[in-house]
Order: C-alpha cells, then structure tokens, then sequence
C-alpha cells in the first residue's frame, strides 16, 4: 500500500502526464468533422412559413448569411407568435429526410440521379404524351403556385387539379351551395364571445398563431399587489368550445360542452332551434323551410344526438344572446373530413346571431384573385373532391405539389393501390415522403425560406391578405420550385402561360392586389383587404341539412373515433421534426407504440384498464395501440393523435405508431357530394 501510495504521488507530482492529457485534449478537438460555432454579422429576413400550413409570418435570425433562429413577428395581421411546425424551419433545411436532386425510378425498382435538363426532358415527354389524360394534386392552397398548375393544365386539356382536403374546401363548398360568391373569414379580434364548435382554434385550426395572440390579448394575465395579493383578470371575450377531446382549446374554453365526433352540425341545428325560439330570423327565401328543420332538433333530442350537456347549452345560448359582436366556429378536430353541411349550420346560426359581415362576426371576403390568364380560381379547384376521385379515375400521368396523398387521405392501403396503377408519376417535393415515395419521377423543391413564394387568404383569417416569402437563404441542394420547372416546360411545349416565372406572376399578383411593390412586401408587410361582399341571394337549404345531418350510424358495442391534430407532430409532407420528437409525451408514444385514450366509465364498460395492449378495427383495417385513461375525452369514445405511422420521409418520423387515416373510410355527404370522414366508429378488443 506504500509502494502504491508513493508511486500515485509520483506520478501526481511530474507534470507529464497531465501534459500528455493536454494535448490528448486539443487532438481530439480538432478533428475536421466536428461541428463547430460560426460566428459573424447577424442580420434578420423576413419571410412566412411554408411548412406550417396555417402561415405565420417569422424572422429568421442569419449568422454570417447561415439561418439559425427563427423568431416571431408582432406587428403582423397574422403574427404573434410561433409554432412547434415553424419554428423547425431552419433545422429542417438539414433533414435527412430531404430529397436533394432530381430521382428517377430504375428498371429495378430504386432511383437513380439525373440532373436538372435530364430532368425536366423526362418531364416534358410524359405531358407531351399524356395530355389532357394528366393529373394535378396541390397540398398548398394559399399559393399562385396552384394557378400555374391549373394554367398549364387547361394548356394541355386537362380539368383534372386538385387540392389536398382542408377546411378551406369544405368552408367554400358551403358558401357555394348556399349561393354566396365568397370565402368565409372570421372576425376573432373584435367578438367577445367565441363558440368554436370542434374548431381546434389554438392548436391546428386556421390561423393558428394569429387566434393564440388573440386569445392572449383578451384574456390578461393575474395582477399581483402587495396588499391584495393576485387578483384575477376578467377576461375581455369568452371562449366556448364544444368537441369530444380535451385539447389544447378545450382546456382553456370557458365551458367546454364534450360532444361525440362527427356530431358538431347536429350541435348547429340545435342552437340555430334555440335562436328561432328567442325570436331570432334571418333574411333568405327559405327560412320557413329551415325554421321546420331545426324545430326538430330540441334542446333533449340535441342532448341525445351530440352527448351535450343541456344545461351547459343553454348557458353559451343566453352568452350568445347577450354578447356584443358574437361568433361561431365550425369545424374538424383534425383539419379535414368535416363537410359541408357543419359549415352551413354555422352560418345560419351567425345569421340568427345577426353577425354576418358585422365586427366581430363572419365576414363575407371576396373570392380569391388570379393573376395568371385561364387560370382557375380557388374556388373552381375546390370543387372538385380529390377523396372520391382518387379510387376512380385512371390518368395515365398524376403530378403531385407538396402533396401526399397516400398517407393523408382515408384508407391509405388503398390510395396507394390507385397510384400504383397510374403509369407515370411526378412528385415536386421536398421530402422523400410515403407519395413521392412511389412515384417515377421526384423533383426536388426548395424549403419555404430556400424559394421565392406567396400566401393568398390562408382559411380562417378575418380579412383578405397577401403576403410574400422571398427566398432567405441559397438552397444547399439541387432544388427548383414547381412553378418554375413547369413554366419553363410549358415554353419547350410552345404554351405561354403568361409568365416566365413565379417571381413574375408573384408582382403582378401584389399590383392587382394593393399596388403593392414586390420588395415591400418581401420586407414582410402584408397587404389587407377588408372589402366585403354582401349575402345577397342567401339559401339556408334546409334541403341538403336535413338528408346531411343525421347520427352516424355505428354497431352496438363500437367507439366513435375521435382523431385529434397537434402541430408539433408535423404534417403529411413533412413528418415529425426531430427536435419536436422531445415534445412527445407518455399519453402520446409508449417505446414505438401509440397511446389511444379513453375515460374511465368507457374503459370500465368495455373491461379495459390503464396500460392495457388494444386492437381498434374499423372492418377493413385495425391498429395496434395502448390504452391510457384519461377523462378528457367523451363517453363511449376513443380519441387517436394524428402524425404517427410514418413509412417513409426519417429516422425521426418511421416506426412510431400507426397512421389513424387506416381506420377511415371516405364517404358521399348526401345532398352536397363531399366526401366525409368524421363519423368513423370502431370496435375496440384488447390485443
């Protein structure tokens, strides 16, 4: 023990081996593939992202021309504030996920790499010899981009363009069928009583950020005093809600009505009974007709149909009643699938509120613009139902924009089936996603900061707007925008569409906008137009609500399902982040396995505790899951997050659950054709 103590001392005491150490040390941080702090000048762009569907404007911070921050933008009609999505925009320039140059579908099934002309040849000979037998699926509907797809496509024949479905789609079919030439916009920043009804306004409905900001100003914070200690703020306007999971909106809602899925037009109908009841009418040639179809739906047949609590009903009625400059919201609880007819209740219970086109109510905007010759207008693409069309027709070419349909759309076993039956496809994407996956041609498109773009009245905003994006940052991949390869193609086929490039287009778009300049608009202002156009020739169509909005049907011992959307977990084209993988919590992901939740009384009656091993089957496909209790959800049903089941794009975003879309099955929406998913009911076993 002496020896060794002494020999310890030693070596303690020379200074070689912490000589050695040192430059051990400095060695090994001067390894070239190190990551390392780049320092310099720091300067701020202006842009919205693009990636985030519900647009928020941002500020990118940029190092020595390289972004590393994205930041909120105040003084924006949109602005605020930021999302989970939004702000992975500058760390998704680096994904892995990325597709980085133009790929092309080898005899043996992988890809080989061309180059851009090679490319953009390939392109030119399967539109040459395709026509009017071509395709076109947008998953961006605020951008001109779309009037380039629908130009080039009536260039060659084709009315064939489609957009993913949203909530826009549904709002403007609504707006169609009650013949009103108009977008629906809500007013949120003058009401002081919002009723959103399956509306997610503070997670994944519309305009996002712009609707947090504005919850936030109407509700301050506690103020503290030394002598009174903390004394709580009256909030300035209510927020209500109805839906049938506790979320994020639900949580803060003062009352929260749970209701089951796919019920929230029958909710409508039975407000609008309760309006009629308190003297409310509206100016439209068919009222009679829809005052003798809501008198069916009393305050008990409404509680029967929806779950809701009577009581609390008739709580927000009186609220509605007595507000100022009230409003209602309709919606999907997860963006998609809710129909049209939920849209049309709604506003037939704004115009018994007296709140249409009034400050703080449902404002009539005009029809978006198009700058671009035979182009069509928004309103034209959503039209036409991308869900039913899909499994039916038989293009022999299908280009897709930012779009991905396979993982998106209901029955995604089957979507992909109808592709794979198409002879050639083309993706324009920026990730290698489940759709672009299994086309023969993908074409690489710069992330929203990497590219010059536009944003036109995305759904939701209370007045028309128009803002530019103007490219950030030099993409590091070999990337070009969809516009602009199918515009310089459209020159090789001899076609003029009007424009040689977006960026064209985009200053003529800011001229008949506001005659604007293109570079103020790039600094990030935003062109607003508060025109109106009035409800002249109003139908409320008592004749499609009544064959629309029945109770879904479902088996005995089934669950209504109940998806819910989270921003964090991405969209179909982009996957999860990999930073907002650390938002994920234990009632989301258990290891790879999803979390399903249920309350305890439904658990309870289907013998089901915490932790147990599920199967949920809707009769063509069944998932894997595992229970969670928790009391934020509606009896007799079981709320899935979407975002999950990835197959392709990362490591970040595959072998994580399953995707919900294979439970669901697209349906016709009787009376207005659009096809609905909202009702699906399930059987739930344990595994």
């Amino acid at each position: 023990m002496k020896f060794v103590a002494g020999a310890s001392a030693g070596i303690m005491a020379t200074p070689v081996p912490w000589k050695l150490l040192d430059d051990v040390s400095i060695w090994t941080q001067n390894w070239s593939w190190i990551p390392r702090n780049q320092y310099g000048e720091s300067t701020y762009a202006h842009a919205v992202s693009k990636m985030d569907p519900s647009g928020v404007p941002m500020r990118i911070r940029l190092v020595d021309g390289r972004p590393v921050r994205v930041l909120p933008v105040e003084d924006h009609p949109l602005g605020g504030g930021l999302t989970a999505l939004s702000v992975a925009e500058v760390q998704m320039l680096y994904s892995p996920g990325r597709v980085k140059r133009p790929l092309l579908r080898a005899a043996d099934g992988g890809f080989t790499e061309l180059d851009w002309p090679a490319a953009a040849k390939i392109l030119q000979e399967k539109l040459t010899e395709a026509g009017k037998n071509t395709a076109f699926i947008s998953g961006d509907e605020s951008s001109s981009t779309n009037e380039v797809l629908s130009a080039f496509a009536k260039g060659i024949g084709s009315d064939q363009v489609f957009f993913m479905p949203s909530e826009g789609q549904c709002a403007s079919v609504a707006a169609r069928l009650m013949g009103l030439e108009a977008q629906f916009g809500y007013d949120l920043e003058k009401s002081d009583y919002v009723l959103a009804i399956g509306a997610n306004l503070l997670e994944s409905w519309g305009t996002v950020v712009r609707n947090r900001r504005i919850f936030k100003e109407s509700h301050p914070h506690p103020v503290r005093s030394a002598a009174k200690g903390i004394k709580e703020a009256a909030p300035m306007a209510v927020l209500a809600y109805a839906g049938s999971v506790q979320n994020n909106t639900a949580a803060v809602a003062r009352p929260w009505l749970p209701i089951y899925p796919g019920s929230e037009g029958l909710l409508a109908l039975g407000i609008a009974n309760m309006l009629i009841a308190k003297g409310r009418v509206v100016d439209a040639a068919d009222f009679d007709a829809f005052k003798a179809l809501a008198a069916k739906f009393t305050p008990e047949e409404v509680a029967r149909l929806t779950g809701v609590d009577p009581k609390k009903l008739e709580a927000v009625v009186e609220g509605l009643l007595k507000a100022k400059a009230p409003l209602v919201v309709v919606g999907s609880e997860f963006g998609q699938g809710a129909g049209a007819a939920p849209l049309m209740a709604a506003f037939a219970v704004n115009a018994l509120l007296g709140n249409i086109n009034r400050p703080g109510g449902l404002v009539l905007m005009p029809p978006a613009q198009t700058a671009m010759p035979k182009a069509e207008a928004r309103s034209g693409m959503y039209a036409k139902d991308l869900a039913s069309w899909i499994g039916t027709a038989k293009p022999a070419l299908l280009v897709l924009h930012e779009a991905n349909p396979v993982y998106a759309l209901p029955d995604p076993e089957s979507v992909a089936a109808a592709l794979k039956n198409i002879p050639f496809k083309v993706s324009f994407s920026t990730f290698m996603d489940e759709s672009a996956a299994l086309c023969d041609l993908v074409l690489p498109i710069g992330m929203g900061i990497e590219r010059t773009d536009d944003m036109e009245s995305p759904y939701g905003c209370g007045g028309s707007v128009y803002c530019v994006t103007p490219a950030v940052v030099e993409a590091e991949q070999d990337v070009r925008s969809t516009a602009n390869a199918l515009l310089f193609v459209a020159r090789k086929m001899g076609m003029d569409l009007g424009f040689e490039t977006l960026m064209d287009l985009i200053k003529a778009k800011a001229q008949q906008y506001g005659k604007a300049k293109f570079d103020v608009l790039a600094s990030g202002k935003a062109l607003v137009d508060d025109r109106t156009v009035g409800p002249r020739g109003l139908k409320l169509r008592a004749d499609i609500l009544g064959k629309a909005l029945q109770p879904a049907a479902k088996a005995k011992d089934a669950l209504c399902l109940a998806p819910y959307a989270k921003l964090s977990m991405g969209t179909a084209k982009t996957g999860i982040p990999p930073y907002n993988n650390k938002t994920l919590r234990a009632g989301d992901l258990d290891g790879t396995a999803m979390t399903v939740l249920m309350n305890a009384a439904t658990a309870s009656k289907k013998g089901m505790a915490n932790g147990d091993r599920l199967l949920l089957d809707s009769g063509r496909r069944r998932i894997a899951a595992k229970l969670r209790v928790y009391e934020g959800v509606m009896n007799d049903t079981v709320a899935v997050c979407l975002g999950f089941g990835h197959t392709a794009l990362d490591e970040f975003s595959q072998n994580k659950g399953a995707n919900v879309m294979e439970l669901m099955t697209a349906a016709a929406e009787p009376g207005t054709g659009l096809s609905v998913w909202t009702g699906t009911a399930v059987a739930v076993s344990k595994a």
